[in-house]
């Protein structure tokens, strides 16, 4: 019986007039797939990837209501009636799969992130109150403009609601305008919006009443709320709630989406997309304080990635449905899935927010490391069978060949893998061995298991030479060997004790005092060997040719290594590269002085200079000629032994060549 396993999880859900199949819900998430402000083609099949994958409920992206909630270059707007074709699209494609569709209304308020031209624009809020994560300083709203917001959430409901979606969800969330007026520390004004609670809660209100004289009775009304914003500054957790039981005992909301955090600083906004150091579901007891106070249903989000952890949160009475939107990131397919019992199936996000929110901060469409079809559905979305089924050798088990092995597989070429260790994964393994990045073996294991299910031959504790890709004769071969840590030319003096980064992390000794760890690519790597070897005892400096410690990282997990670091008491100097080592020092140069720094007193140094590439095979073999191999064999090369990255380019790179195999 279909979804017996999750018996909660897939019960039909009443949401005001509305009716979602399951309780898994796809929340608001600016995709950066938007065009002018408008839905493109990319956006549409996005969704529409989702709702072919089961999701019962879609909330669009936030769309912002009025000319002065454009909070990034790329907002999806609706703040005139040229938005709701682009709404048409998306509901016309998601409608034939049983999904319900919402779409957020949004205003910034003070939380600006960027411009439209690089010029700053005139941020509004309810006092002048800056905030402290984009140090920006808004100007107080006057009651005209506050009344011409309000109008304005209104038109744009009524815009999605002719545009053909089911509802419409404002986001006070996360420090954003509605939040601003709720935070007494944020909203200091004196007339009939500021002071008390209920002046404070006025704004939302309107807001709510705006919409639904605009709609009716009939068009779902929804309030996304942090439970707790987690800052000083930020709504207090008390306030939150009296904000949701005052909304419920007015009638004015069909439900709530609980989440936590703020924009408005460090700290706070590391809860919008918590990083893979935030335990899963650790939401969810502030969405349950909620949920015992409220009658209208009440959604839960924070880091719900397992349907496994969805049906407890459910079954427990914490939720009424789950936001599980990484989770569908990763795997628009794990709904359906999870509904025909093929748990082990199921790609599950590591929470790395490289490729979703990473992206969305750099300005680029979402993606994901471990499945980069995502935001690419109209050129990946579906398998294309060859016409040619051929004999496909792929050297190397890291993520490059484990994904092109899967995706050739899939098409129907015959292919074996063959990797040099005992187990696939290659970097990976790795990373998942050092402190904050121990669910970063997930994608190994998600990635071999895509390759299984696809009928790849994996063969470990093979080395692949010419004279073997000689024997088998394979039709097509996919280089794959990855890279090593590199080792760059310094000055020595006497006999200093220098390890890399992968053998510290794969158990080498160190001996005891002072350790120097020099970190040329400011990522994971280098603060996360020196966080370990000051939990192991040493006193650690580390030393980056950047900025700042893992200035490369996205935000959210960045902050959590700084956050690593700063407890650990690991001291770090910026800006300096590796010049020499001696029996108890580091030299190093300032890369904008250049003058000399020293590091006296060390036992040993640690380098985490990046990475070479392993491309001798892929040398030999595309030397013309010199393979002994047929003219027609295709040679091709990707990932790390072309040129070190990261993961996400070594997957996409694999899909890409699987599916032009």
């Amino acid at each position: 019986m279909a979804g017996q396993r999750f018996p909660h999880l897939f019960d039909p859900l009443r949401i005001g007039s509305v009716t979602i199949k399951n309780r898994i819900v796809s929340p608001g998430h600016d995709t950066v797939m938007v065009e002018e402000g408008h839905v493109n083609d990319q956006l549409v099949a996005y969704h529409e990837a989702r709702a072919r994958g089961g999701v019962g409920l879609i909330v669009m992206q936030a769309a912002g209501v009025h000319e002065t909630a454009r909070y990034t270059s790329h907002v999806l707007m609706a703040a005139d009636d040229s938005c709701i074709a682009g709404y048409e699209k998306v509901a016309d494609a998601v409608r034939p799969h049983g999904t319900r569709l919402f779409g957020q209304l949004f205003h910034p308020g003070r939380e600006v992130m960027e411009s439209q031209d690089g010029s700053a624009p005139v941020a509004l809020a309810p006092s002048a109150v800056p905030n402290e994560r984009f140090h920006v300083m808004p100007r107080a709203m006057s009651e005209e403009m506050i009344a011409e917001i309000v109008a304005s959430y209104g038109r744009a409901a009524r815009r999605l609601q002719h545009a053909g979606l089911d509802g419409v969800e404002v986001v006070a969330s996360h420090g954003y305008l509605p939040s601003q007026f709720l935070n007494p520390r944020v909203n200091r004004r004196d007339d009939g919006y500021g002071g008390s609670f209920e002046n404070r809660l006025r704004f939302l209100r309107e807001i709510v009443a705006a919409i639904g004289a605009e709609t009716g009775d009939d068009f779902v009304v929804g309030v996304r709320i942090s439970a707790d914003e987690l800052e000083e500054e930020g709504l207090p957790a008390d306030e939150s709630l009296a904000a949701c039981i005052a909304l419920d005992a007015a009638d004015l909301v069909d439900y709530l989406s609980v989440t936590l955090g703020t924009s408005a600083s460090l700290r706070g906004s590391d809860h919008i997309v918590p990083p893979m150091s935030e335990a899963v579901g650790y939401a969810v007891p502030y969405v349950a304080r909620i949920k015992e106070r409220v009658s209208v249903p009440v959604f839960a989000a924070g880091r719900i990635n397992q349907p496994q952890d969805a049906e407890r949160v459910l079954a427990a009475g914490y939720a009424d449905a789950v936001i599980m939107n990484r989770a569908l990131i990763c795997d628009p397919t794990m709904p359906r899935l999870a509904d025909e019992g093929r748990i082990d199936d199921i790609r599950a996000c590591i929470a790395c927010n490289q490729a979703c929110i990473g992206h969305f901060h750099a300005g680029y469409p979402i993606s994901c490391i471990q499945h980069p079809e995502t935001g690419r559905e109209r050129i990946h979305g579906r398998r294309v069978a060859t016409p040619r089924p051929r004999k496909v050798m792929v050297v190397g088990g890291g993520p490059a060949g484990l994904k092109a092995a899967a995706v050739a597989a899939e098409r129907g070429h015959r292919v074996t893998l063959y990797e040099k260790e005992a187990r696939v994964g290659g970097q990976v393994l790795l990373a998942e061995r050092l402190p904050g990045r121990e669910e970063f073996g997930g994608a190994a294991m998600n990635l071999r298991a895509e390759a299984e299910r696809a009928g790849v031959t994996i063969v470990t504790n093979a080395t692949v030479d010419v004279e073997l890709v000689r024997a088998e004769l394979p039709e097509a071969v996919v280089i794959a060997t990855g890279a090593l840590p590199r080792r760059p030319e310094i000055e020595m003096l006497g006999e200093p004790s220098i390890l890399d980064a992968w053998q510290v992390i794969q158990g080498a000794e160190v001996p005891r005092g002072k350790v120097v760890v020099s970190d040329w690519r400011a990522d994971w790597v280098g603060a996360g060997v020196a966080v370990d070897l000051a939990r192991r005892g040493h006193e650690v400096v580390l030393c980056v040719n950047g900025y700042a410690a893992v200035q490369g990282l996205q935000q959210y997990v960045r902050d959590a290594h700084l956050a690593a670091l700063q407890r650990s008491r690991v001291q770090v100097m910026p800006l300096v590269r590796l010049f020499g080592a001696d029996d108890d020092a580091v030299f190093f140069q300032h890369v904008l002085t250049k003058e000399p720094v020293v590091v006296e007193g060390v036992a040993c140094l640690v380098l985490a200079e990046g990475h070479v590439p392993v491309d001798d095979l892929l040398a030999e073999l595309s030397a013309e000629g010199s393979a002994g191999l047929p003219v027609s064999t295709e040679i091709v090369g990707i990932g790390d032994c072309l040129a070190p990255r990261s993961v996400e380019e070594a997957v996409l790179e694999g899909l890409e060549v699987g599916a032009a195999l």
